[in-house]
């Protein structure tokens, strides 16, 4: 077993776990209206956009992973 495989399946698991969170929330959003656009957009998503979506934290969560094998490396050599 590679040194780097535990650490990997830690990080799938947490970006199953953001993707699970994320279906979960949608599935509890509102339906738009047939007729037109919902005008609203809720307080928390208004006031934060960036944080309540998964992609971002899916790359932050894979960013840091890589910088963290990358500064191994370049630490050991």
């Amino acid at each position: 077993m590679d040194v780097w495989t535990v650490p990997l399946i830690t990080v799938v698991l947490i970006i199953c776990i953001i993707g699970f969170i994320s279906v979960k929330k949608w599935n509890k959003a509102p339906v738009v209206a047939v007729d037109g656009q919902n005008d609203q957009i809720s307080g928390p998503i208004e006031e934060h956009p960036f944080t309540l979506n998964p992609i971002i934290w899916i790359v932050l969560v894979a960013v840091l992973f890589i910088g963290i094998v990358i500064f191994y490396y370049a630490a050991s050599s």
